[in-house]
């Protein structure tokens, strides 16, 4: 597999576009949140990340490959924060198109969106990593595939630990939602392993010979 692509005008502006495309999708969801409290902390991701990356973008160029998968991830994200992540009705869309749940076809006892998206922040946000990684602090040998999962891990452990000081502070309905767990003592840790798992299958994909990232990317 070759993600390489050509340095086109069209090319340069793709990040542009999913941009846009991105703060359509977020105005949208915006409209009417379920419970606005929780969606306001939920975005404190959106609000360091995106400015974060448009910031970076003339400094460090990633892959149109790259961008795409952060456009997926935040996208993602952004329906959990609007519905909150335990009650993002997955099972009453998929009854409206196939009459039947995903809940009852699985059997699953909860709401697993949240899971899904640790899985997608490992799966999607893993490719853009290694790209920074790369080129800011290139690795060898075996390094190569360790530290972008260490790397990985470490900030979906960060972020539980971001969760449950964010319960513990605000408390109450605000903090459950934010946290998330319904009623799952094990929460914290099954999350960080869907992202750890999501992290593992992008490393492996990413550095098998003969796959690299569409290197489109400007340098300083």
């Amino acid at each position: 597999m070759d993600f390489s692509e050509p340095r086109s005008k069209a090319s340069a502006r793709y990040p542009l576009v999913l941009l846009a495309a991105f703060l359509l999708w977020w105005f949208l969801l915006a409209v009417r949140p379920s419970y606005r409290q929780d969606w306001l902390l939920e975005n404190l991701l959106v609000f360091v990340a995106v400015p974060l990356l448009v910031w970076s973008y003339p400094r460090l160029r990633l892959s149109n490959t790259a961008y795409t998968l952060l456009f997926v991830f935040f996208g993602l994200h952004a329906v959990g924060a609007h519905y909150t992540y335990a009650e993002v009705p997955y099972d009453r869309w998929a009854q409206m198109l196939t009459g039947h749940t995903v809940s009852d076809a699985l059997g699953l006892g909860r709401n697993h969106y949240d899971r899904l998206v640790h899985f997608a922040y490992g799966l999607l946000v893993t490719p853009a990593a290694i790209e920074v990684l790369d080129a800011r602090a290139p690795q060898r040998r075996f390094w190569r595939w360790l530290v972008p999962l260490l790397f990985m891990i470490s900030h979906s452990t960060i972020y539980e630990m971001i969760e449950w000081a964010a319960a513990a502070i605000f408390g109450g309905d605000l903090g459950q939602a934010y946290l998330g767990a319904q009623g799952d003592v094990w929460d914290a840790q099954k999350d960080s392993a869907m992202a750890g798992l999501g992290a593992l299958i992008a490393v492996v994909v990413c550095r098998l010979p003969g796959i690299r990232p569409d290197r489109n990317a400007s340098k300083e």
